[in-house]
């Protein structure tokens, strides 16, 4: 969204200040919801509201985490062609004390979960850290920037896992770093395509060449390793394996012919095909692991 032509009124700073959560990110924390799918847990009420409670405190973190990298970022933002519309610190729709204070809000919010369910928090904290080390250091470093993007996602599978005190396959941990590394070398690679190097600093080190490798190799990964995990934990889920395929099919489709890979956020959103084949395979994870009675 522009937010450049919002007027400076309290109504067009909320909004800003929504913005800045990038609330439309949390569909990623969806993957808190895996382990809850796979073990068949969804209808006992405690496993479901554990769950929710997860999901919602690492939509919190991860909120609070693009709020420290906005401010990280804020002088590049600015220079850049569409972050600087896009992102309401760069675009001075919220200023840099109002920033600050939503930051406090949602620690202590967090400092609340602690009390609440400090095993999930636990893994939330470590969520945050590895974060902090990332905006300040790490996404400057090459091949490191996408596998600790990519953790973060393993991170919401086992934060899921310790909402509802199960453990997690082994093939699910890496199908999920797979899938992630996936979606992130798509991400740098329509970044180079569409602003070079100017998009960030780490992309001086980056070819669409390696990129396109790393992508296909961590696709493969997922595929092969969904594949392993299904035949030896839920044989009767195999019929979800063309759907994880259509999907990885039609995401490079939609990233590199539609143009929307540089946010895979913005390619689900858009594209109808890809929220159906999700909508899918949900239903039927759903109805195959539905509990039965006896």
């Amino acid at each position: 969204m522009d937010v450049t032509n919002l007027k400076l009124s309290p109504l067009a700073r909320l909004w800003g200040a929504i913005v800045l959560m990038r609330p439309k990110h949390w569909i990623k924390n969806s993957f808190v919801l895996a382990p809850l799918i796979f073990t068949g847990e969804f209808l006992n009420t405690d496993a479901v509201g554990s769950t929710l409670l997860a999901t919602l405190l690492f939509c919190l973190a991860s909120s609070s985490s693009y709020i420290v990298n906005d401010l990280h970022d804020i002088e590049d933002d600015r220079r850049h062609p569409k972050k600087s519309k896009t992102r309401p610190l760069a675009a001075r729709i919220i200023s840099v004390p109002m920033a600050f204070t939503l930051l406090v809000v949602l620690y202590g919010t967090l400092v609340w979960g602690w009390f609440v369910t400090p095993s999930v928090m636990l893994v939330i904290t470590c969520y945050l850290l590895l974060n902090f080390a990332y905006t300040f250091v790490l996404k400057y470093q090459p091949v490191v920037d996408i596998f600790i993007v990519s953790i973060g996602f393993v991170l919401r599978i086992y934060a899921g896992g310790m909402a509802i005190s199960t453990e997690i396959s082994g093939w699910m941990f890496i199908t999920t770093l797979c899938l992630a590394i996936f979606l992130a070398a798509i991400k740098r690679r329509q970044e180079l395509i569409e602003n070079g190097a100017n998009a960030r600093k780490v992309l001086e080190k980056y070819s669409v060449s390696l990129v396109d490798r790393y992508a296909q190799m961590s696709a493969t990964g997922a595929l092969v390793f969904y594949s392993m995990f299904v035949m030896s934990a839920k044989p009767q889920l195999v019929i979800t394996v063309p759907l994880v395929l259509f999907g990885l099919f039609r995401y490079w489709y939609v990233a590199e012919e539609l143009d929307e890979g540089e946010s895979p956020t913005d390619a689900l959103f858009s594209d109808w095909q890809l929220q159906l084949i999700v909508a899918l395979w949900v239903a039927v994870c759903v109805w195959i692991l539905w509990p039965t009675q006896g």
